[in-house]
């Protein structure tokens, strides 16, 4: 398994006069990225910006690849309801890594 640094950005659909929290649909996204956190794909995550969330989000996520990362969050109820995409993927070599080995 190898890390990634996957960034976020907002889709067409997404209303920039309401809140992270406040987007349609943010129970949904919520429970999904929490399940990711709890299997341990998710590394760590956030909204990046002021307001939280502004400039889209940052997770750092362990994969085997990049079109596994792909595949798990083209399930995210956000990516077919057009409020979140995947910008980009990078190779991430976690040199600091506070996690127990």
């Amino acid at each position: 398994m190898s890390n990634f640094a996957v960034r976020m950005q907002h889709g067409p659909r997404w209303d920039p006069a309401r809140g992270t929290r406040e987007q349609d649909g943010w129970d949904e996204h919520a429970s999904f990225m929490d399940a990711l956190l709890a299997d341990g794909f998710v590394i760590f995550g956030g909204p990046l910006g002021q307001p939280a969330g502004e400039d889209g989000a940052l997770i750092a996520v362990e994969a085997p690849d990049e079109q596994a990362i792909r595949d798990r969050l083209a399930a995210d109820p956000w990516a077919p309801a057009g409020l979140l995409a995947i910008d980009s993927v990078q190779a991430w070599p976690l040199w600091l890594d506070s996690r127990a080995s």
